[in-house]
């Protein structure tokens, strides 16, 4: 079984990956914390490896292609920006989920985690969607405000993790 997850920072992804591979007990493969630890195996901060994936495509693409055939395996939640993207692309079968979430709710939640003000969260997420959206249509041409793709689209915005990890694991056991 394979289960991707996506949205926006702040929209929720990480909470509710890591609680629907529980349920269903998978593995959850998170595309941001592999970011991460590229960036540190590189020496760089996470700020800089984004700023050289923006005009080095092999970065993001190197990422991608380890998430793909990671999916190809199965037996995992797999959240990435481009996870249902990559499956479908990749002509894999998955039950492709999008968490969508009003971007102040977002600010507020990437702030407190990271312990900025909203206002500073609000600004760096948008910096952060601008960067990946435009390199996502360039290298990918990949709009992200394309959800056609998703089998489910969730708003987080008001509704508990715990209840969407309940429609997600539901669906994903209607299609097992």
């Amino acid at each position: 079984m394979l289960v991707t997850l996506s949205g926006l920072p702040g929209s929720g992804t990480s909470t509710v990956a890591r609680l629907v591979a529980a349920e269903l007990g998978l593995d959850h493969l998170d595309g941001g914390t592999v970011f991460r630890t590229v960036a540190a195996e590189q020496g760089v901060s996470l700020a800089v490896y984004a700023a050289m994936a923006e005009h080095d495509e092999r970065i993001d693409r190197a990422l991608d292609d380890r998430l793909t055939d990671r999916a190809r395996v199965g037996g995992v939640v797999l959240e990435s920006r481009l996870s249902g993207w990559l499956a479908t692309r990749a002509e894999i079968s998955a039950l492709r989920v999008w968490i969508a979430c009003d971007e102040v709710e977002r600010a507020r939640r990437v702030g407190g985690r990271d312990g900025h003000d909203v206002d500073a969260a609000l600004l760096h997420n948008q910096e952060r969607e601008t960067s990946e959206r435009a390199r996502y249509l360039q290298y990918y041409n990949i709009d992200l405000t394309d959800l056609s793709i998703y089998e489910q689209v969730l708003n987080s915005t008001a509704i508990s993790a715990e209840d969407l990890v309940k429609a997600i694991v539901r669906a994903a056991k209607s299609v097992a």
